[in-house]
């Protein structure tokens, strides 16, 4: 037993655990509206033509078989 006169010692705390890290942000999904960019296969280019100017000689190769030879 102790004496009146001592001074009881505080019992010991559990010793807290560290804090966390903060987990990292996750990317936010951005969708954008798909028709503000240009595809490959809106170009010329994309549809295999060398250049990007058209002669009336590729129109007229172009032009549909009910239109006729004129």
């Amino acid at each position: 037993m102790t004496s009146p006169g001592a001074q009881q010692q505080p019992e010991p705390r559990p010793a807290e655990p560290a804090p966390r890290p903060e987990p990292a942000p996750r990317p936010r999904l951005v969708f954008k509206d798909p028709f503000e960019q240009q595809t490959s296969d809106d170009t010329d280019r994309g549809w295999g033509d060398a250049s990007g100017e058209r002669g009336l000689d590729w129109y007229r190769s172009q032009r549909p078989p009910h239109h006729g030879e004129k």
